[in-house]
């Protein structure tokens, strides 16, 4: 009966201790947020209140209506990010399933030179990806931003694990009901593979949105930028004064990924349940 009591003890404690490191991190957003309804002269007041105050729409109206260029950022930031996660699930998926199921020369030696690859810092590969992009022509495009990034190493490696655990009885089925490898493939193995996939897509949409070298390095317009690169230019430009703005902006700019994330949370540490099914 003690034991049970100090274990019931011990358990309300961590679940208190666990609540209260939630609340320290998660205030700041909810601030970010609460902030970003307040007019700049209570913004920098220096108050860390909540809740009270002026609450006002004109900061979103303000982005969204008369900022020059705050929309054109968040478009080209939509358009890199859905472009490239599409072609990376697209190639991740499909090298992937190639590694772990497909038998050709030199199929062992590519992994391991894809392990290799893996352990080379992104930095190290900045230069020689400019000079190559810039002999290409392609500074100042959307294509600098998607082709480099257009295969990830690690999902890759991630999609080969979850194909050397599929059941090879569901690719046999297919094929004696006469569908191609391809067809196999695209009909049967990428619906079954939809939780690694998902859970690929959030991570791959993250990289792009969040990226900020690369549009720093290959864009000079500013009406290319990504809202990475723009809000950053915003603040410079602003002496980091108009928070008014930058906040507004800041929330809007994660509303994308927050999206994401309740779309595909279902899948996340999901298993693909396929004993005793058709």
């Amino acid at each position: 009966m003690k034991k049970t009591k100090t274990q019931l003890a011990l358990k309300v404690l961590l679940y208190v201790i666990l609540i209260g490191y939630a609340m320290i991190t998660f205030y700041p957003f909810i601030w970010a947020v609460a902030a970003s309804f307040k007019p700049l002269k209570e913004i920098v007041s220096g108050g860390m209140n909540i809740f009270g105050g002026k609450f006002t729409l004109a900061n979103y109206a303000y982005i969204l209506g008369r900022s020059d260029n705050f929309t054109h950022w968040f478009v080209n930031s939509v358009i890199v990010s859905i472009v490239g996660t599409a072609i990376n699930l697209f190639l991740n998926t499909m090298a992937g399933y190639s590694l772990a199921r497909i038998n050709y020369p030199g199929r062992n030696r590519i992994y391991w030179a894809m392990l290799a690859l893996m352990m080379v810092p992104g930095q190290v590969l900045l230069i020689p990806n400019y000079l190559i992009i810039s002999s290409l022509g392609m500074k100042d495009t959307f294509t600098a931003l998607i082709l480099p990034a257009a295969i990830n190493l690690g999902n890759i490696f991630m999609m080969r694990q979850f194909f050397l655990s599929f059941p090879k009885d569901v690719e046999e089925a297919a094929t004696i009901d006469g569908l191609s490898k391809t067809a196999t493939f695209f009909r049967i193995v990428m619906p079954l593979a939809k939780p690694s996939i998902s859970t690929q897509a959030v991570f791959v949409f993250m990289g792009f949105w969040n990226e900020f070298l690369k549009p720093m390095l290959y864009m000079t317009t500013p009406s290319k930028y990504t809202l990475t690169l723009g809000l950053q230019t915003f603040k410079s430009q602003n002496a980091g004064q108009r928070w008014d703005q930058i906040m507004p902006a800041s929330i809007i700019s994660i509303v994308p990924i927050i999206i994401l994330y309740i779309l595909f949370n279902k899948y996340f540490l999901q298993g693909v349940r396929m004993d005793g099914e058709k």
